[in-house]
């Protein structure tokens, strides 16, 4: 009996899709990357469930693509070399919020807006904010090591995971890490799994820490003259100390395309934007609102406007979460990277990356989280892709995107993740010693390499 009839059997036919129609969604992910058919997916309702799909899949030598909900922009969840999906969009129990150890404990499917809304809702708070917080899973959190808005003050979800049950190659299931807010014991490999990309195996079930919801918040929203002014102003905020728990930067380009549909109406004369989102007690959230803006003013902005209330703020943010999909529908080309710059370097960040789509004969757009130096950059085309010609200059200009990153001192990656996107980039910012000391860890969790082969590194 072959590995797809004995895992029908064992899990039943709901549980295990074969179906062209029924896996032509489990091909494709966010990334726009195109589509990877698997053999079969996998819907896994229990950790037991993901222990038979794991052992099987190493007894027959069928690789193993974890997913969650899909919504990766790098092609990580892509089947790329057949096989197994292994989704875990089933699992989406809240185990326990537990407030007085500041902990949450939630399977990988939970979607990670409602746990926050499940915590606050008990005066808690857990910061990660990726932008499709409405749509993303704990678990793809955990393997893409997401971030959002508020890392600049909080962190990634690394930050707070405190501990893992994974199930390993094989179907080996354990415990890693901590329930405990501080502990040094033995290696951090929470600390490695979270970021690999589902390479390691499979969370199903996840710790995650809290802390108190903040007792007030405020969002000063600064109409600039262009990026680069807009990219000083923040380096001034930040040399002053300040420390707003968001700091997003959206250029002139991402704002034109917003402005028709977005429920807060921006200022037409807006060359940039600048959303400063503060928490704290609600006395001192007022005065470094009020100080922030002395400060935008002060580097030309155009306006300073305040939220007035949590409504307002809400219809900010749902303007600024726009930005991705305001560019998708507007061009035929779009294509996302989140690389991240030295502080200082934001300003000249953004005339190189001008610079990039002038010579290639492409639009750039950029917005992101400016305060880590994490920018969103779009390279944007209304010509025909598919043409080779078009093609190669859309190719020279996402290299190009990448080596002025890289001559900055900068990262190719943020918060998305490498998958198969950025594998053939890896290279040009890691040592080779560094990259095989990589793929030795990866052979320490993995030694087959069936978890999400094909990811990551340059080779597969």
């Amino acid at each position: 009996m072959n590995i797809y009839d004995r895992l029908t059997h064992e899990l039943g036919s709901s549980r295990v899709l074969r179906d062209e129609d029924r896996l032509d969604s489990y091909a494709r992910d966010e990334s726009l990357l195109g589509a990877f058919p698997p053999d079969a997916a996998v819907l896994c309702d229990t950790a037991e469930h993901v222990q038979l799909v794991l052992r099987l899949a190493a007894e027959h030598k069928v690789p193993v693509t974890p997913r969650g909900a899909g919504t990766g922009k790098t092609g990580g969840a892509l089947a790329v070399r057949g096989g197994i999906v292994l989704s875990t969009e089933r699992m989406k129990s809240i185990k326990s919020i537990d407030a007085g150890d500041l902990t949450a404990t939630i399977e990988p499917g939970v979607i990670t807006g409602d746990l926050q809304a499940a915590v606050e809702a008990e005066g808690l708070f857990y910061a990660p904010d990726p932008a499709s917080l409405s749509m993303c899973s704990m678990g793809g959190n955990v393997a893409a090591n997401a971030g959002g808005p508020r890392a600049f003050k909080y962190g990634v979800t690394r930050d707070w995971t405190l501990g893992l049950d994974v199930v390993l190659a094989g179907g080996e299931a354990m415990f890693m890490g901590r329930r405990t807010q501080k502990g040094v014991t033995g290696y951090d490999l929470v600390g490695a799994f979270v970021g690999s990309e589902g390479t390691f195996g499979v969370a199903t079930q996840i710790t995650v820490k809290l802390v108190g919801k903040p007792e007030a918040t405020g969002l000063l929203l600064a109409v600039m003259p262009n990026a680069v002014v807009a990219g000083k102003a923040i380096n001034a905020l930040l040399r002053q100390g300040a420390r707003p728990r968001a700091v997003e930067l959206l250029d002139r380009v991402t704002l034109e395309h917003i402005r028709p549909h977005a429920p807060y109406k921006l200022p037409a004369n807006a060359g940039a934007a600048v959303l400063i989102e503060l928490d704290g007690d609600a006395d001192t959230v007022a005065a470094q609102l009020e100080r922030h803006g002395e400060l935008f003013e002060s580097f030309e902005a155009e306006d300073v406007l305040v939220a007035r209330d949590d409504q307002d703020r809400e219809r900010i943010w749902q303007t600024r979460r726009m930005a991705s999909r305001s560019l998708t529908a507007a061009f035929k080309f779009k294509l996302s990277e989140d690389i991240v710059v030295p502080l200082s370097k934001i300003p000249e960040a953004f005339e190189r990356l001008y610079a990039v789509g002038g010579k290639h004969g492409v639009q750039m757009a950029a917005y992101g989280h400016a305060g880590d130096g994490n920018l969103h950059v779009n390279v944007l085309s209304n010509e025909d892709a598919s043409d080779p010609a078009v093609r190669a200059r859309i190719d020279a200009a996402i290299d190009d995107v990448f080596r002025e990153t890289l001559a900055m001192g900068g990262t190719l990656s943020g918060e998305h993740g490498i998958g198969i996107a950025k594998s053939r980039y890896m290279p040009w910012e890691q040592a080779p010693g560094v990259i095989a000391l990589q793929k030795r860890l990866k052979l320490a969790f993995d030694p087959a390499g069936l978890m999400n082969p094909g990811k990551i590194f340059p080779d597969g």
